[in-house]
């Protein structure tokens, strides 16, 4: 009789560390202060991952855990004599090996006018002026004009050319760790359209690992948007919604599945301890490494690691960590400006990692985040238990201490401004989007980033009692989920298409 599965767990830690966050080489470069009116340059996409550099990564950690059963792993504690938070902190903390191979990221500055529009029935539907594609925020904060109304976007939907915004940032720390256990298949869940389970196939097969993924309910006629990237790139299996509902019992069984009677599972707390740790890689020739993990993974067996839905762990605040103590630099938002910081939320796990970060970073910055998918209270709850996660593997948050802190919580939740049950969309908003991608060149999603998108340009107007000096939209990517969302919502859709219904040729 095989042995009972261990509980999953629900948060991981961390144990490598080899390299400090590469920052901006050429500033002037990258932020030249040229206005250009609405066109975008989405054609520089910012594609920052190596995917043969990436899979060479993963070829010498997998054959020197293979060979040496992880004893080739030299552990030192970096937390002794560490007060948490403060740079320091945060550049132990952020001194390892990462998905993407930069953290950088463009930012576009959006202008825009309120005239003779009646807020409360569509907050986005303003005249958007145009866009600033290579703005420099420090220049353009020092000479800012009060009156103008504008908010910052950091465009994230532009990491990957199919994997992008939160869900790469989310895996940027996670698929490093999952290497250096010598882990060969991950298994994890999503909506049939899931934009993490997606995420999660491409970044495995570019790594060489052999994703499965759970997708709630029934396949559709026609694969597009993110289940065809998911399908092509990962192994499917549609699980109905009544097996879905229980996400443990079915990662498990899955897991079980895929291990097989001879290999293993491993569950994040197996693998990392309860204390920051520091690895160290070696180099070896690449091209004996592929024929080498390829021979003893079949040798010792799969090693199977589950990553629960929408990456919702504790090892994935680590990624947007990341991201705050980039954007936190001088030439780019600073330490030193108030900044209300928007993102839409699903899981909330990209919320309360900002939220994180700036608490790490000290920076006074507000992060507000929209509820799309759950109610305040489940917020909460999953911003309590992610912080209680953190404490455990990364140390005790000094700021996070009181019990009323916590309670209190580091992300401002609100609300839709028209709430619905999630995944739905409203007459109107396929339009907006439209609107918004010709006038800025940004494309922006009805079920997520329209949301983030019409909550920054209310606090952007002229007269907002915010006490921030900047407004700043992460745009959690989500570019593929326009294609379902055709599928699905063919009326709006087709609207686009009778923009001059009378007109003859």
């Amino acid at each position: 009789m095989r042995q009972a599965i261990p509980k999953m767990a629900t948060a991981g830690s961390v144990n490598t560390f080899t390299s400090v966050p590469t920052r901006a080489a050429d500033v002037s470069r990258l932020f030249r202060s040229r206005r250009t009116v609405v066109q975008s340059k989405i054609g520089a996409s910012g594609y920052f991952f190596s995917a043969t550099k990436l899979r060479l990564l993963h070829c010498r950690t997998a054959v020197a855990a293979l060979r040496n059963e992880l004893s080739s792993r030299k552990f030192t504690d970096s937390s002794q004599g560490v007060q948490f938070g403060g740079e320091e902190f945060v550049t132990r903390l952020l001194a390892r090996r990462w998905a993407l191979d930069k953290p950088d990221t463009k930012i576009n500055k959006v202008m825009f006018s309120t005239t003779d529009i009646n807020l409360h029935d569509f907050p986005a539907s303003h005249l958007y002026l145009g866009v600033d594609t290579d703005t420099c925020i420090s220049n353009d904060v020092s000479a800012t004009d009060y009156s103008e109304q504008s908010f910052y976007v950091v465009r994230d939907d532009l990491l990957h050319p199919l994997i992008n915004g939160n869900k790469a940032r989310k895996l940027d720390g996670v698929l490093p760790l999952i290497e250096d256990n010598s882990v060969t298949d991950v298994v994890t869940c999503g909506g049939c359209q899931s934009a993490h389970a997606a995420a999660t196939a491409v970044l495995c097969a570019e790594r060489g690992l052999r994703s499965h993924l759970l997708l709630r309910g029934e396949q559709p006629e026609f694969l597009t948007g993110y289940n065809l990237m998911s399908t092509i790139y990962g192994n499917v299996t549609y699980v109905p919604r009544s097996i879905y509902a229980n996400r443990e019992k079915m990662l498990k069984s899955q897991a079980d599945l895929v291990a097989g009677s001879s290999g293993s599972i491993l569950w994040f707390d197996d693998i990392f301890p309860s204390s920051p740790r520091k690895q160290s890689c070696s180099t070896t020739n690449s091209g004996q490494i592929d024929y080498d993990v390829h021979r003893m993974a079949r040798k010792h067996g799969r090693r199977v690691i589950v990553i629960n839905e929408g990456a919702g762990d504790a090892i994935a605040l680590l990624g947007l960590i990341r991201l705050v103590e980039y954007l936190s630099q001088d030439h780019l938002l600073g330490k030193q400006r108030v900044v209300k910081f928007v993102v839409d939320a699903g899981t909330g796990t990209t919320a309360i990692g900002l939220g994180l970060g700036a608490l790490c970073l000290g920076l006074p910055w507000d992060v507000t985040a929209v509820m799309l998918a759950d109610r305040i209270d489940g917020y909460k709850r999953q911003e309590k238990r992610l912080i209680s996660e953190f404490r455990k593997h990364f140390g005790a948050p000094v700021d996070l201490g009181k019990d009323e802190e916590v309670n209190g919580g580091i992300v401002n939740w609100v609300e839709r401004f028209r709430p619905r049950k999630f995944g739905n969309v409203v007459d109107g908003e396929v339009e907006m989007c439209r609107q918004i991608a010709q006038e800025t060149g940004i494309l922006v999603d009805p079920i997520y980033t329209l949301a983030a998108w019409e909550m920054a340009t209310s606090l952007s107007q002229k007269g907002t009692k915010t006490n921030a000096d900047l407004v700043v939209l992460l745009h959690t990517g989500g570019t593929l989920g326009m294609f379902g969302l055709a599928q699905r919502y063919k009326s709006y859709f087709n609207y686009l298409k009778n923009v001059f219904p009378n007109q003859r040729w």
